[in-house]
């Protein structure tokens, strides 16, 4: 079965490889932004739901300034985390939850605080989409509330950050 295109990334428009991504290793920027967006659709078609997810986690964990133009036309790729997560795959997709629940706990850093937030708001995506997906019961966590994330990403993301995490949420 070939999977659907997520219609919240970019279209491949040639073969990419992690190759691409090293490139702009020392640019986090939003070249790098839309690179890992069209990557993960790439890795996405190529039925590699797992890594074009990490691809989509690269790209939200990017220093992008509040007018970015790949913004515009790609806002952060939490409604693309809620659709990844939501569409059957028999690919090996891992457990999404538990992996927020680690991103979230245990980012370290330069920018640390923003892609903690970002993390638990792909987390809280995660968790309304699959309720069937277990969290970790090994890593003690305190689990945030939906407005304590909504009041991270406030303080620690872009400006209009936490519309786009609503609405993916609510979707």
């Amino acid at each position: 079965m070939t999977p659907s295109p997520c219609p919240f990334l970019p279209s491949c428009g040639r073969e990419l490889s992690w190759r691409d991504l090293a490139a702009l290793r020392a640019d986090q920027g939003p070249e790098l932004y839309l690179l890992c967006l069209t990557y993960a659709q790439q890795l996405w078609l190529n039925h590699l739901p797992a890594r074009a997810l990490l691809a989509v986690d690269r790209a939200l964990y990017c220093d992008l300034p509040e007018h970015a133009a790949s913004l515009s036309d790609y806002p952060l790729p939490y409604a693309a985390i809620g659709w990844m997560v939501s569409e059957p795959t028999e690919a090996f997709t891992g457990n999404a939850r538990i992996h927020y629940q680690h991103l979230a706990d245990r980012v370290r850093g330069e920018r640390a605080a923003t892609k903690k937030w970002r993390a638990w708001a792909a987390w809280a995506i995660v968790r309304k989409r699959r309720p069937d997906l277990a969290n970790d019961p090994l890593h003690a966590v305190d689990e945030p509330t939906i407005e304590t994330i909504h009041a991270g990403l406030r303080g620690y993301g872009l400006p209009h950050e936490t519309e786009v995490w609503t609405k993916a949420l609510a979707d």
